[in-house]
């Protein structure tokens, strides 16, 4: 989801309660916090020797353990209010990939990417989920659009392509 599409969602549900799904069922619990909003450039060179660069905006949660019986989640409201004072310090760029960094005792910190959302009675629900690492360079590496079958002896490119 782009920066703008999720601040648009926000924007339009400002009654609801905002809760993040990390995973299939398990929730962010509602001692959670945003405390901090990265605005990251990203400047890459992939293993074809290609470059890239795109601009991503990653919001952290927190669990404060000073809260863990709290049961009221941050309002939608509360939670554009946040990224608003954001914006007026330093502007989103509207167009970049949104990520939520996350994690807790049983998850391992990651940046997650958003998925779906619902609305479920007064809580506005967003899915998080993670996406798997990619080789950008596949035509470099002889590697195919489609892998059906992966030999477990197999290496991840071509010694001879040139990459990895």
């Amino acid at each position: 989801m782009k920066t703008q599409e999720f601040l648009s969602l926000l924007q339009a549900h400002q009654d609801k309660a905002l809760i993040f799904e990390y995973s299939p069922g398990k929730l962010v619990g509602a001692n959670y916090h945003i405390t901090e909003v990265k605005h990251v450039m990203i400047d890459s060179i992939d293993c074809g020797a290609n470059s890239d660069n795109w601009n991503e905006t990653i919001i952290q949660l927190w669990e404060s353990p000073l809260e863990l019986l709290k049961t009221q989640y941050l309002s939608v409201n509360k939670a554009t209010g946040i990224l608003n004072k954001v914006a007026g310090m330093r502007a989103f760029d509207p167009a970049s990939e949104i990520k939520i960094e996350y994690g807790n005792k049983n998850f391992h910190t990651t940046q997650l990417f958003i998925g779906d959302h619902k609305i479920q009675g007064s809580d506005l629900v967003i899915s998080l989920e993670t996406t798997k690492t990619d080789c950008k360079a596949k035509v470099d590496c002889g590697i195919p659009s489609v892998i059906t079958k992966v030999a477990s002896a197999m290496g991840c490119c071509n010694t001879s392509s040139g990459c990895c």
